[in-house]
């Protein structure tokens, strides 16, 4: 089944709470923008931004289920906390209710939440679009924003390092995949001098 930008775009403002559709709204703006600028598929960036939360709201027994029926592994940490797990099960209905075939749309919306080891460019864009939308505003999101459109990575690393520091600062879980990726950041792009 294919849907349109706009048909997605209607179905997610009656499924999804106006405070979320807005902000699903702000992440799809800020990724278009970071698209051009780094020479990502607009199109592909609109309706990952779009689309990445459209699991967000769902009941976590909903959530557990289709992470179970799709063999998506869930950790102890995402167990504790299944919210988290609302990036892959998004990537599952984006495919199966909203039409998305798109692997790289899908990925980006599968790894917005934790990130992980390797992501593309637009997983990169959807993870930091995410957190950089207009609607954020928590102490050092300009300084975030600032790195973001400086370098990707750069980005990457700043606002990895603001996430790790609130998770340590209220002692919370860190899941794995968020470990892995401030690894995999800091280790694939030390040589680029970019701290």
């Amino acid at each position: 089944m294919y849907m349109t930008i706009q048909q997605i775009h209607d179905r997610l403002k009656e499924v999804l709470s106006p405070k979320r559709f807005k902000h699903s709204l702000g992440v799809m703006e800020t990724a278009v923008k970071l698209a051009a600028q780094y020479g990502v598929d607009a199109k592909k960036a609109e309706l990952a931004g779009l689309l990445h939360d459209c699991a967000r709201e769902m009941a976590v027994e909903d959530i557990l289920k289709i992470c179970r029926q799709n063999n998506i592994k869930m950790d102890d940490i995402s167990l504790m906390q299944p919210k988290l797990l609302h990036g892959p099960a998004g990537s599952i209905v984006a495919r199966e209710v909203y039409g998305i075939e798109d692997e790289e749309i899908l990925s980006a919306i599968y790894c917005h939440t934790t990130g992980r080891k390797n992501m593309s460019t637009l997983d990169k864009i959807i993870f930091l679009a995410d957190y950089i939308e207009p609607g954020r505003d928590f102490p050092g999101v300009d300084k975030v924003r600032e790195a973001v459109f400086e370098d990707l990575d750069k980005g990457m690393v700043v606002s990895l390092m603001g996430i790790i520091r609130h998770l340590v600062e209220k002692r919370g879980l860190i899941q794995i995949d968020t470990i892995d990726t401030w690894n995999f950041i800091i280790n694939s792009y030390r040589e680029k001098e970019i701290l």
